[in-house]
């Protein structure tokens, strides 16, 4: 299934995709979940409940075009992002390929709906974009197995991982972390689907790209990891505990750059969706710190 959480003047609905163009409000058979869509993909007879709601010509109906969207996943505890996990991407930074994955969170709240407006802070000049695929977490889980990785995972989302990327140069430059660069508000893109495990029969084989103005910055494909899912899930869970609605960001590949202000950015990622954000730059650049 297709889920979302979408505003509408009741406020914010549980909804799934029944077909490229309509949305199907799911209020009437969410109960307790509410527009929760972990707790709402963990209910049994979820989609038997679905089809019967779809099967009603009364049932409300959204266009996909009008639609605002929220982000998929309401209160992630965290968001835990993969750097250098495509060996393109580390070799066009002149960066050695990690022997293990190299970790870093953002805050939930740099989490921004599809649709709205990245904005880059007055203090850095340059905005960058960076594709990914993305995993929600399920269940609450630690200490996870290589071989049992899918039974935490809920499903899979698109999210773009935003940098102030002057500002993470210099963080580079002087051996600090850059959580900073990469955690401002808006720096997580995140939608507009929450696509269940079960759309999804591999996810180390999808195709990924982003383009800003209609032109393809980064194109690849999820099989170019250089550590997969399943190896993520059992690195990143080895004394840390992963709960319902957590999000693994699982990097991004060769081609970032820089997103100028207006430009519109298409976050693509194969079964999974198409995120889109405009960005503008709050205001003239003011100038690295020191």
């Amino acid at each position: 299934m297709f889920l979302c959480r979408i505003r509408t003047d009741a406020g914010v609905v549980p909804a799934v995709r029944i077909d490229d163009e309509t949305l199907l409000d799911l209020t009437p058979v969410a109960g307790a979940a509410g527009d929760d869509l972990v707790a709402l993909a963990a209910m049994p007879g979820l989609a038997a409940a679905v089809a019967s709601l779809a099967a009603d010509g009364a049932a409300a109906r959204i266009p996909v075009a009008s639609t605002r969207f929220e982000v998929p996943v309401a209160r992630p505890q965290k968001i835990v992002c993969v750097a250098l996990n495509y060996v393109a991407h580390a070799e066009e930074g002149a960066q050695a390929v990690p022997s293990e994955p190299v970790i870093f969170f953002k805050p939930p709240s740099s989490l921004l709906p599809h649709g709205e407006t990245v904005r880059c802070p007055a203090r850095s000049s340059r905005l960058d974009f960076e594709v990914e695929l993305a995993v929600v977490i399920g269940t609450r889980a630690r200490d996870v197995a290589v071989s049992d990785w899918r039974d935490v995972v809920l499903g899979y989302t698109v999210l773009n991982d935003m940098t102030a990327r002057d500002l993470q140069l210099v963080a580079i430059e002087k051996n600090q972390p850059w959580d900073h660069s990469k955690g401002f508000d808006t720096f997580a893109p995140c939608g507009p689907y929450l696509v269940t495990a079960d759309e999804i029969d591999d996810p180390g084989n999808l195709d990924l790209s982003l383009t800003v103005d209609g032109v393809v910055r980064q194109s690849s494909n999820t099989r170019h990891m250089v550590f997969g899912v399943p190896e993520l899930i059992s690195v990143i869970s080895a004394g840390i505990t992963l709960e319902p609605g957590d999000i693994i960001a699982t990097g991004t590949p060769s081609g970032i750059g820089k997103v100028d202000d207006g430009g519109t950015m298409v976050a693509t990622v194969a079964g999974v969706g198409s995120l889109v954000n405009p960005a503008a730059y709050e205001r003239a650049a003011v100038g690295t710190p020191a």
